[in-house]
């Protein structure tokens, strides 16, 4: 989280990974957002991190797929991932249980760790007072019906923190992958990073709920970096538990 990145441009931060599924890489810290699209509603995930960064997704979003973003889904509790959730008036908002407590006690610390971070400090004191928390807590599984297009939402932490979500869109077409938006669980453009929130020792088997969920076939999205495959993901499971010293 600690690598900034130059935005590469308003045309080519998005990339679609099926006809309904799209990402983009958030200048800044690379942090990955993510859409979906059913006939009657649209999924993002993770919301960036400040309002700004919000707005101006909830736009490309609305553009790429020609109807306003109506669910929210929080992959973890970090600055980068949920503090651009305010400019999503109206939306749904789901995290894992407990997501919206943790949010309400420690919207400070949010803001803190957001400047420590290099984030503009009236951006951030802005993101944290109006800080949105989840509506709806995930404790197992719960499927979105966005209308023509299921997404299920997994609790499948603790892990890289304490409250850790992953969204699995199923294929749909024939060859179509299933693709499965992974947090900050799984990272591609550097090593994991375990912040003082990590809860270390079951990390690899949140890893292990991840494949379990996407199986060998899918198409996985890391909280920051490009999307990678199964073979990396269970590469840096066992990467985490030699890190670690979880036993496999």
């Amino acid at each position: 989280m600690d690598t900034r990145w130059e935005d590469p441009g308003e045309e080519s931060r998005w990339e679609r990974l099926t006809p309904s599924v799209a990402r983009c890489r958030l200048p800044g810290w690379d942090a990955t957002v993510g859409a979906i699209a059913g006939r009657s509603g649209v999924l993002v995930v993770d919301t960036g991190a400040d309002l700004g960064q919000g707005a101006r997704v909830r736009r490309e979003v609305t553009r790429l797929f020609g109807r306003r973003p109506t669910h929210i889904a929080l992959t973890h509790p970090h600055f980068d991932h949920v503090l651009g959730t305010a400019a999503f008036a109206g939306c749904e908002v789901y995290g894992a249980a407990g997501l919206d407590g943790l949010l309400r006690r420690e919207r400070d610390v949010l803001r803190e760790d957001a400047v420590r971070h290099g984030a503009d400090p009236g951006a951030a004191a802005e993101a944290a007072d109006h800080l949105v928390c989840p509506h709806h807590p995930v404790s197992g599984e719960l499927t979105l019906d966005l209308g023509g297009r299921t997404v299920l939402l997994a609790n499948v932490g603790p892990g890289h923190t304490t409250h850790d979500l992953a969204v699995l869109v199923a294929g749909q077409a024939p060859g179509e992958p299933e693709v499965v938006f992974c947090g900050d669980l799984v990272e591609e453009s550097g090593p994991p990073q375990a912040g003082a929130d990590a809860i270390p020792a079951q990390w690899p088997a949140a890893l292990d709920r991840l494949l379990a969920l996407g199986g060998r076939d899918a198409l996985y999205v890391p909280g920051h970096g490009a999307a990678v495959d199964a073979r990396f993901v269970r590469a840096q499971r066992d990467e985490l538990a030699a890190r670690f010293g979880v036993s496999s």
